[in-house]
């Protein structure tokens, strides 16, 4: 009896606690979402002959990103640059910024990102094997501009993405030439190891851009390349088209020597239209993956017949 009135007493004593708890528990603050900041720095060293030795900041990049209720994610990316970009003044230029939602296999992505052209300029240029990018991905992929892109994903083994943009390029927000820009990219993994990929751009107004890719990253070695090509609605003096192909061999995990070859061409009757280089290299990673120093020489030859241009680099980068 003594029990039973104890427990009668406590249930009476506390349930205007259990009965306002819910309502005091709604009324609360909800806690704030949470933000990741991420980026990389790239400070780099150059030699070339008649020009000496040149110091610059190759990259300098700080990103936020979050998620909020709904399958809605977000990110912005800035980049800090130097006065070498050629406005002559240090600024610092919007990259990404979009919010995207996901349901299963299924993602809309809207704002200003990577177009989906190109495996090595999707690609984090902290996560590509060489300094910099071939020069025909820098010449003829999209790259960002502002847009709607869907992509879904199959089982693991394919991703398709499609987009619609401006085709102004990244940070301008008027479509000038009343014309967009359509980029689709499939992607598929047939076997463990091997990924292929094929995109197509078109520009309404002027031209079409294709390419097709293949990457082989087993864990004793990486094989990677692409071919991309641009056909003129209006010119008819060949496409622009070029390719490249890189090794690379992870012998130690902290020694990855790398070799390139890349191959470009303009469609247009100039010798001086041909840009092909080697580039040999080794990365080294010191202190794990955050941390990667470069180094390479580069031989380009440019014109046919060419005008050869050795280069010697040497990079530190820091992911944080």
């Amino acid at each position: 009896m003594y029990v039973r009135a104890m427990l009668v007493r406590f249930v009476l004593g506390h349930l205007p606690v259990m009965l306002f708890l819910p309502v005091l528990q709604a009324q609360a603050p909800s806690p704030s979402p949470s933000v990741k900041l991420s980026g990389y720095i790239q400070g780099r060293e150059t030699y070339q002959d008649n020009a000496g030795l040149t110091g610059t900041i190759n990259r300098a990049r700080l990103s936020a990103a979050g998620a909020v209720p709904g399958n809605v994610t977000w990110r912005i990316q800035g980049e800090f640059r130097t006065g070498n970009v050629g406005t002559g003044r240090a600024s610092v230029s919007l990259q990404d910024a979009y919010v995207r939602w996901n349901h299963e296999a299924l993602g809309l992505q809207l704002g200003q990102f990577k177009t989906p052209f190109t495996r090595e300029f999707i690609t984090s240029l902290s996560e590509v094997e060489t300094a910099d990018r071939a020069t025909v991905v820098d010449s003829l992929a999209p790259k960002r501009d502002i847009g709607l892109m869907a992509d879904y994903a199959i089982g693991g083994r394919a991703l398709i993405s499609a987009g619609i943009f401006n085709g102004e390029g990244q940070n301008l927000t008027a479509n000038t030439d009343s014309s967009a820009l359509a980029v689709a990219r499939l992607q598929v993994r047939p076997i463990p190891y091997l990924v292929l990929g094929a995109n197509a751009a078109r520009y309404f107004a002027d031209s079409t851009r294709y390419g097709v890719d293949a990457s082989l990253e087993a864990p004793w070695v990486i094989l990677r390349g692409e071919y991309i090509g641009q056909h003129r609605d209006v010119l008819d003096n060949g496409d622009d088209k070029g390719w490249y192909a890189v090794a690379a061999a992870p012998v130690r995990p902290w020694l990855q020597p790398v070799l390139k070859y890349e191959w470009f061409e303009r469609g247009i009757a100039l010798g001086t239209s041909k840009n092909r280089a080697w580039t040999a290299g080794v990365n080294l990673f010191p202190w794990g993956r955050t941390t990667r120093l470069t180094l390479e020489y580069v031989s380009r030859e440019i014109g046919d017949p060419g005008v050869r241009k050795n280069l010697g680099l040497a990079q530190a980068q820091v992911i944080f």
